[in-house]
């Protein structure tokens, strides 16, 4: 056998019989392997995996895996009957550890597997791990394909490093797409990415949100796992078509200025036979010390980010999806599980880093190469952290310490308001300081404020039921969560199904509860979210300082006996500040003074109470003219009355 190329790719095939069931090919060069084996290879999508090309006028598929510790690696499929000892890769005579070779007249569509003789002596059938795409599950294959695509979205990647900046608004509609909808006449069926944008897209904008966030797409074999198993980290899921079908969904998007935000799990991968885990018979991707590569909560293994090729593969998938689906952000799951050995684990259960720490120093190293080479690499982007921790910086630079991400989700703040708005209102006096600290640290990172999908899931039932009281009450409790939501400094994420208030929770195997819109409390919800999006997206002083405390002040922050909020929100331009009036009881408030920020007529904009809302009607419809009576420490002052359970914002008369 000739030896492997280790220069520039291969040209023609020299050494090689035209009948040889393997070609001996490469498109890998000395410099892809420097920087793979050194953690710094973050597009490996172009060189490994299975890729459609043309050898000496001979049309086939290039093949290329890592698999150092192997005896031996074959391709098997049903282009050879799954044979497992009839297509040989050839191992480079390198220290990358990779197999690869050119198989002739194999084309698009076919079906294979890389069969492994492991270092242990066993026999692996494994998925490809760059596949880009899989068979439909329960099926474990992997399918030769490719990602080409005519995108028509130049116009929105040209404005996007625009309206997708930090300093503006970005209200986002999280959807898992085997359960928004679903056809009647089909119940079970799970639609197409076709047939999704042909509903989606229309209603997203229709609602006024800035961003869709899609639950996982990449490939995974179990459905109840929501994606968040991945064995297909390199596939768009088959449930719903073909990588080409995702990339018009998304471009569908972009023709309609929504960005797109792939949620990623880069944090743990499930131990099927068919996926990475061991995956050349022994702890290649996973670490082995199960200290560190085991997760005793979701029963999946962590990948070894101490090991740069490892590093090379995920950073490279995060790549693949910004590079070739277009996509505007991705939103990484459980980094905080990322960031501590001892995440779940008892202390003594838990391994510890060289320097007797819990933390995961590759894990921490690989964030930020993750960020560093994202944000070099794409404009108008963002990086969101899934963060419980009290880890410091993380949407900190890079340069000053920090890993690197746009933003981070708030999930103390969203803890503490379910907590408080659990509360019966007669008793949300003894408790009103919980809705204020949040502003303590409220800029001490770059915050979503997020009521996602895993509030409303294992009973911890809908964010409807959350509410006390009766219909009404829970109803005018969710509009007034929702106001105090947006008018909060961070930028927003909303599940699906909580903008009508879905009543049971949600339920991954069937569609939202649409039919709930024929009730005027569940469709006076829908026009209510459509409202503050509105709002949000129209009033600068909701965006201009998203994270940072120049865009937020307390006007009455104590006045716990009522139960009554008050803060401005500022924007650039005095004009553009906002009074927000915040009542958590079911008590009309009549003439309730509040303090002005500056003296100027003021007009209500915006009242949750709105009878289109399924409110009571009780607005202010005439200007406010200051008065030159003191209160809450202002010059200036106004009586107004306050609905009740009431959410209301002010601004200036031009």
């Amino acid at each position: 056998m000739a030896k492997a190329n280790q220069g520039n790719p291969v040209k023609e095939i020299i050494t090689v019989s035209a009948d040889a069931p393997v070609w001996i090919f490469s498109l890998l060069t000395d410099f892809d392997i420097a920087l793979f084996i050194s953690g710094k290879h973050f597009r490996l999508y172009e060189k490994m995996g299975a890729h459609l090309l043309k050898m000496n006028d001979t049309e086939g598929t290039y093949f290329s895996v890592w698999a150092p510790n192997a005896q031996d690696v074959y391709v098997t499929g049903d282009f050879n009957g799954w044979h497992t000892n009839s297509h040989r890769l050839y191992k480079r005579l390198d220290a990358s550890g990779i197999w690869e070779g050119f198989i002739p007249e194999l084309g698009k569509g076919t079906v294979y597997k890389y069969f492994i003789k492991g270092f242990d002596g066993k026999n692996y059938e494994k998925g490809d791990p760059f596949a880009t795409r899989w068979e439909h599950p329960p099926q474990t294959a992997s399918v030769v394909w490719d990602t080409a695509y005519k995108w028509k979205d130049k116009a929105w990647l040209k404005k996007r490093p625009v309206l997708n900046a930090l300093d503006q608004p970005m209200s986002v509609y999280e959807v898992h797409l085997g359960s928004w909808q679903r056809d009647p006449s089909e119940p079970d069926r799970i639609l197409t990415y076709k047939e999704i944008a042909n509903s989606l897209v229309p209603y997203v904008v229709e609602m006024g949100f800035t961003h869709v966030e899609l639950m996982p797409i990449m490939e995974y074999p179990y459905y109840p796992s929501w994606g968040y198993q991945i064995t297909g980290y390199f596939a768009a899921s088959s449930r719903h078509g073909t990588p080409q079908e995702l990339m018009y969904l998304i471009e569908e998007f972009h023709k309609n200025d929504i960005a797109v935000i792939l949620d990623w799990v880069p944090s743990h991968f499930p131990g099927d036979a068919h996926g990475l885990f061991h995956f050349d018979g022994t702890h290649l991707y996973e670490h082995a010390d199960m200290r560190k590569g085991f997760h005793p909560d979701w029963k999946s293994y962590i990948f070894n980010y101490d090991r740069n090729e490892v590093r090379s593969f995920l950073i490279s998938n995060a790549m693949y999806w910004l590079d070739q689906f277009h996509a505007d952000g991705l939103r990484v799951d459980a980094v905080a599980s990322m960031l501590y050995f001892d995440f779940s684990r008892k202390s003594g259960d838990a391994a510890t880093n060289e320097f007797g720490g819990s933390e995961n120093l590759g894990a921490i190293q690989f964030l930020k190469d993750l960020n560093e080479s994202i944000y070099t690499n794409f404009k108008g982007v963002q990086t969101i952290a899934e963060e419980s921790s009290t880890y410091p910086g993380v949407t900190h630079p890079v340069s000053e310490g920090g890993l690197g991400f746009g933003m981070k989700w708030m999930m103390g703040w969203m803890n503490d308001t379910l907590k408080y708005f659990k509360t019966d209102p007669i008793d949300r006096k003894y408790n009103h300081h919980q809705l204020t600290f949040s502003i303590t640290y409220a800029f001490s990172e770059k915050f979503m404020l997020p009521f996602s999908h895993d509030e409303v899931v294992h009973g911890k039932s809908s964010m409807i039921y959350k509410m006390p009281g009766d219909e009404w009450r829970k109803h005018a409790n969710l509009r007034l969560l929702y106001a105090y939501m947006f008018t909060q400094p961070g930028t927003k994420l909303l599940f699906m199904g909580n903008e009508f208030a879905q009543n049971g929770e949600w339920n991954f195997t069937r569609s939202l509860d649409w039919d709930l819109l024929r009730y005027k409390s569940h469709s006076g919800m829908q026009t209510y979210v459509k409202a503050l999006n509105k709002l949000y997206r129209t009033e600068p002083g909701l965006y201009d300082f998203n994270f940072s405390a120049e865009g937020f002040e307390w006007i009455s922050a104590d006045d716990s006996n009522h139960s009554i909020y008050v803060y401005t929100r500022k924007g650039h331009k005095a004009k553009d500040t906002l009074i927000v009036i915040l009542n958590m009881t079911p008590v009309y408030r009549q003439d309730y003074r509040i303090g002005l920020p500056f003296k100027a007529s003021w007009k209500e904009i915006f009242n949750s109470d709105e009878t289109d809302f399924f409110g009571s009607g009780k607005l202010n419809t005439s200007v406010f003219e200051p008065e030159t009576v003191k209160a809450n420490g202002r010059d200036y002052s106004i009586l107004i009355n306050i609905a009740p359970l009431g959410a209301m914002v002010l601004k200036t008369v031009e």
